[in-house]
């Protein structure tokens, strides 16, 4: 019995220290191109927009259109990631999805840690990322959201008048709310606080009148510090929580058309550019470790290839400096892919971009 007990323990002990993600689906290669992107999301003021800063991985599908990320190197705690596709040229300046827009891509968003599993199939219609199946229930959670505000658009579709989108606003602004305190999980209920307090929506009105009436979001700042104390997003949302609770506040002055906006929004934008500047610093330290990590999967010999690589030397360069054969360095370079997650030297050469 104490020898089962001893295998059990080490089988799982194993299974532990090799635990990995793995992200698996499949794209209409007919309709789309051949690559898909994964990256993590740390503003979620930015969840609908494609930033080269924010991707990790990129892989290429096979001739049924089927991908998958795999690996270890997520954080052991939930972030928000996102997969996308796109048909823009990167040679295109107007359609470069490395400049923030495409106008045609599909996405979609999830909640993930380094140990799950999930898979995004291609639904009968054509449509992708539909029925998708995770071994994390919190990673569906994005795609109920967004289910119901589907049902929400239908109810402002079927009668166009201030009377019924008031009616609808009210109605929908706590059905939204209420919602994403049933799911018992703070990144879905910053997902629906992110899209309620948008300024350019019919929300905003109401979410700044809540936000002065209702303990709901400094008890989602508590939440977000004891589930996610370390995460971007809750140090954002406590910023902007400060700013917004300001904006509400009564004053000595009761006269609001005396407020001094001028000032607020230089105190808002400077709280902007610093958190941007700190995002920016903290994405490049991350980035640096993240190739430092992945250096030390190699050998010497491999290391020494990659530098070669990076300085645009050619296998026959590389074989000449090492005084190897080329299809030694041509083995070298396949070991470098498979270990880095990568199918070429443009996507070598961008995974160790500063």
């Amino acid at each position: 019995m104490r020898l089962w007990f001893t295998i059990l323990i080490l089988i799982t002990s194993n299974y532990i220290t090799n635990a990995q993600y793995a992200f698996e689906g499949s794209i209409n290669n007919d309709h789309w191109q051949n690559e898909v992107f994964l990256s993590v999301m740390e503003d979620y003021r930015t969840l609908n927009g494609i930033n080269s800063e924010q991707i990790i991985s990129k892989v290429t599908t096979d001739a049924s259109g089927k991908f998958i990320f795999s690996g270890n190197q997520l954080e052991s705690e939930q972030r928000i990631y996102k997969l996308h596709v796109d048909n823009c040229d990167n040679n295109n300046k107007n359609g470069n999805h490395f400049q923030g827009h495409c106008e045609e891509s599909k996405s979609i968003l999830f909640i993930a840690k380094n140990t799950d599993s999930i898979s995004f199939p291609l639904s009968f219609d054509g449509q992708m990322f539909c029925d998708v199946k995770s071994i994390n229930p919190k990673s569906l959670v994005f795609i109920k959201i967004d289910s119901l505000k589907e049902e929400m658009k239908f109810a402002y579709s079927e009668f166009n008048s201030k009377a019924s989108r008031d009616l609808n606003n009210k109605k929908w602004f706590k059905t939204l709310q209420d919602y994403g305190k049933t799911l018992n999980e703070p990144l879905a209920e910053l997902y629906i606080y992110s899209f309620l307090s948008d300024r350019t929506n019919q929300f905003h009105n109401y979410y700044l009148k809540d936000l002065k009436e209702n303990p709901y979001y400094k008890d989602l700042l508590s939440r977000l510090k004891e589930n996610y104390p370390n995460a971007t997003y809750t140090k954002q949302y406590e910023a902007e929580l400060k700013s917004d609770l300001f904006i509400v506040s009564d004053t000595p002055n009761k006269n609001k058309s005396k407020f001094n906006y001028s000032l607020y929004l230089a105190g808002l934008l400077i709280v902007s550019i610093g958190f941007n500047i700190w995002f920016f610093i903290r994405s490049k330290r991350k980035k640096i470790k993240n190739q430092m990590d992945a250096k030390k999967q190699l050998t010497k010999q491999e290391q020494v290839v990659l530098d070669l690589i990076l300085a645009n030397n050619t296998n026959k360069d590389i074989a000449d400096s090492l005084f190897v054969s080329v299809s030694t360095v041509k083995t070298h370079i396949n070991n470098l892919y498979k270990k880095l997650n990568v199918s070429s030297r443009d996507e070598l050469k961008y995974l160790f971009t500063k």
